[in-house]
């Protein structure tokens, strides 16, 4: 982009429930909202990432309504006027047609970047950097630019991008390869094929275009959504979004536009990246005794090994177990097998309204 860094809108994505981490996760204060792996919530660690990119006014935070008094909490010092709260839950595609309207009705040439609140990235440096190519190769062509994530294990909790033709390595160093077709969670034995190949990468839910790019492909493959994009007003949208927003279909932008898209490039990612899916996340971020043990508060271990502890008040005491998850919240307990951890979610429709 040389020195157009103007035309960079930076939208941090922060609507999600995170329900496989409670009971520190909440319906207000999801994952995102949560200090998991430092003294910071991972939205203000994503905010931060955001500004080493481009000017405070440059950027966004996309959530719901009833996350707007978590975020200002989290961020005292953001502008509450640019925290843009979706009036309904309608999944990622509106929520990208929203960002790239607001984008449009402010900057017709400008160019959106969109990242998930919850992703764990150290290497700031090196995600700006894959962040300016990705926004130089948006600018000059009309292309999606996501980034690929090399896997390291065979995962069954990570869409895939296969890679196709490799293209010139951007400005900064970038390496570049055309997107032969995005992936759904695959089953263990296709995602170990997926992995042995490496012509797989884990879709890390990141994306970038200019605003004009997806309002031309969403007019080809989602006529709603393009509508409600070229329809936004310039001015005060509050009343256009709250009719307007939950109408539009509740799909994902992977399944709407990505797809089926002309072109989509990936940017290989030269940061690290975790998007902490589960508790089992956590020790990859945090001290780990010599038994494999993983506690945050007050722990005490007699005997044990390979558990993630987390006490936010009281004392939790282990003796003689292993492979557990207990996470302890001021009106909740939460014990499961470490094998289990994704199926905490499923404990959501019988947990009392208070507590979820």
């Amino acid at each position: 982009m040389g020195d157009r860094s103007e035309l960079l809108f930076v939208f941090v994505m922060a609507g999600g429930s995170g329900e496989r981490f409670w009971p520190l996760s909440r319906t207000r204060t999801p994952k995102h909202l949560l200090r998991l792996v430092s003294e910071k919530t991972l939205l203000a660690e994503a905010v931060d990432r955001a500004r080493a990119l481009v000017p405070l006014e440059q950027v966004f935070i996309l959530t719901n309504r009833t996350q707007v008094e978590g975020c200002l909490e989290a961020l005292p010092d953001f502008p509450p006027s640019q925290i843009l709260a979706e009036p309904a839950k309608r999944d990622t595609a509106p929520a990208c047609a929203f960002a790239t309207a607001y984008c449009r009705a402010r900057q017709k040439e400008g160019i959106c970047a969109l990242f998930p609140a919850d992703a764990v990235i150290k290497n700031v440096e090196s995600f700006c950097r894959n962040v300016w190519d990705a926004a130089e190769l948006a600018e000059k062509n009309d292309v999606f630019v996501t980034f690929a994530i090399r896997p390291t294990y065979p995962s069954t909790g990570f869409g895939y991008l296969e890679l196709g033709k490799s293209l010139p390595s951007g400005r900064n160093g970038s390496r570049i390869w055309q997107v032969q077709r995005f992936v759904e969670k695959p089953r263990l034995e296709v995602a170990r094929e997926y992995v042995k190949s490496g012509n797989y990468a884990w879709n890390s839910g990141m994306f970038v275009w200019k605003a004009e790019f997806f309002h031309a492909e969403c007019r080809r493959l989602n006529i709603e959504l393009a509508s409600f994009i070229e329809e936004f007003p310039t001015g005060d949208f509050s009343s256009y979004l709250e009719a307007r927003f939950p109408k539009l279909p509740k799909i994902s932008v992977d399944f709407a536009i990505m797809e089926k898209a002309k072109d989509v490039c990936a940017i290989g990612a030269d940061f690290d990246w975790d998007d902490l899916g589960t508790w089992t996340a956590l020790p990859a971020h945090l001290p780990t005794d010599s038994f494999g043990n993983t506690t945050r508060g007050k722990v005490v271990l007699l005997d044990s090994k390979n558990n993630i502890v987390v006490s936010t008040e009281r004392i939790i005491a282990l003796c003689d177990v292993e492979n557990l998850v207990i996470v302890e919240t001021s009106d909740a307990i939460l014990v499961c097998h470490r094998d289990s951890v994704q199926r905490i979610k499923e404990l959501h429709p019988n947990l009392p309204e208070s507590l979820r």
